[in-house]
C-alpha cells in the first residue's frame, strides 16, 4: 500500500535554506515533503514514530503473556478492541521485534538522554518486554512438545520465516535468530524454511534449508512460524506437520490439534 513516493518525509536542516533545498530535492518524487525547524526535531519525529510502535507492541506481548495465564485469547480481544472508531490503534503481539529501526531507535534515545541527566524507564522496559519474547516463544514450545511426551532436546524444529517481517529479506535483529539460538542451546536440531533467505547464520554455523514437502514435514518434530511470508502453503504445513507453534496468528483458521498458537 505505501512505498517511497506515497510516504511523508519529514526533513529539518541545519539552516532554513538548507530545509528548504531538502523540501524542493525530495519533492520530486516524494508526494507529501514535511518540514520542520531543524534536524533534531526531524530526528527525533523518527525516533518517536518507531519508539511509538516499540512501547505500543511490548504492551502487547505483555498482555499476551497474562492473557495465556488467564486462558483468554488475545487475538480475539484485539480484533473485538479494533472495533472501537475512535482512540484505539490495533498493535500485535509477536516473537519479538526485527529490523533496523524499531529494535535500536528506543536505546539509541535511552542512550542520547542519559547526557541530559535523564533515564527513560518507560521506553527501557518497552525493550526489555521486547527482547525477553524469543525466551517466551521458545518455553511455549518446550510446552507443546511435552503435550506430544517430547523433549526439546534432541527435536528436529524447523523455523517457518526467518526474515524479521513477511515478504522481504531482511535479516537484521530478526527474532529468528534469537530462538535459533535458544534452541540449539537446548540441544535441538534447527532447520529453517524461507524462500526469501538464502543463508541463515546462527552462532558462526548456517543453519540447513530443508522444503516444504510432505516427507520433511513428517519428520520434523515442531514448526515454529515466525514470520508469515504469503507465498507458503500453509494448509500443507498444517496437513503434514506434527506439531504447529503460530506466533503471528496466521494460522487461526486452524487453530487447535496440531496447532498451537502463541
Amino acid at each position: 500500500m505505501y512505498q517511497t513516493r506515497n510516504t511523508p518525509k519529514v526533513v529539518g536542516g541545519v539552516t532554513p535554506a538548507c530545509t528548504e533545498m531538502a523540501v524542493k530535492m525530495y519533492g520530486r518524487f516524494i508526494d507529501t515533503v514535511v518540514p520542520v525547524s531543524s534536524t533534531r526535531a526531524a530526528e527525533m519525529t523518527k525516533l518517536l514514530e518507531n519508539i511509538f510502535r516499540c512501547v505500543n507492541i511490548a504492551l502487547m506481548n505483555e498482555l499476551l503473556q497474562v492473557s495465556d495465564r488467564m486462558g483468554v485469547n488475545i487475538w480475539e480481544v484485539v480484533d473485538a478492541a479494533k472495533t472501537k472508531p475512535f482512540g484505539f490503534m490495533p498493535f500485535y503481539p509477536g516473537p519479538g521485534l526485527g529490523g533496523h529501526c524499531i529494535p535500536i531507535d528506543p536505546f539509541y534515545l535511552s542512550w542520547k538522554a542519559k547526557e541530559f541527566d535523564f533515564h527513560t524507564e518507560f521506553i527501557e522496559l518497552a525493550g526489555k518486554v521486547n527482547e525477553n519474547m524469543p525466551y517466551y516463544v521458545v518455553t511455549r514450545l518446550m510446552e507443546a512438545l511435552n503435550t506430544q511426551r517430547k523433549s526439546l532436546a534432541g527435536a528436529k524444529i524447523l523455523l517457518l520465516g526467518v526474515a524479521h517481517k513477511r515478504d522481504i529479506d531482511d535479516m537484521r535483529e530478526s527474532p529468528a535468530i534469537k530462538i535459533a539460538e535458544l534452541v540449539a542451546s537446548k540441544q535441538g536440531d534447527v532447520a529453517y524454511h524461507d524462500t526469501w533467505v538464502s543463508e541463515f547464520i546462527v552462532g558462526g554455523r548456517s543453519v540447513p534449508h530443508i522444503e516444504l514437502t510432505e516427507e520433511a514435514l513428517s519428520e520434523i518434530d515442531a514448526v515454529v512460524l515466525v514470520t508469515d511470508h504469503s507465498n507458503v502453503d500453509y494448509h500443507a504445513v498444517v496437513r503434514h506437520a506434527p506439531l504447529v507453534l503460530d506466533t503471528r496468528n496466521a494460522l487461526k483458521a486452524f487453530d487447535g490439534g496440531t496447532v498451537v498458537r502463541l
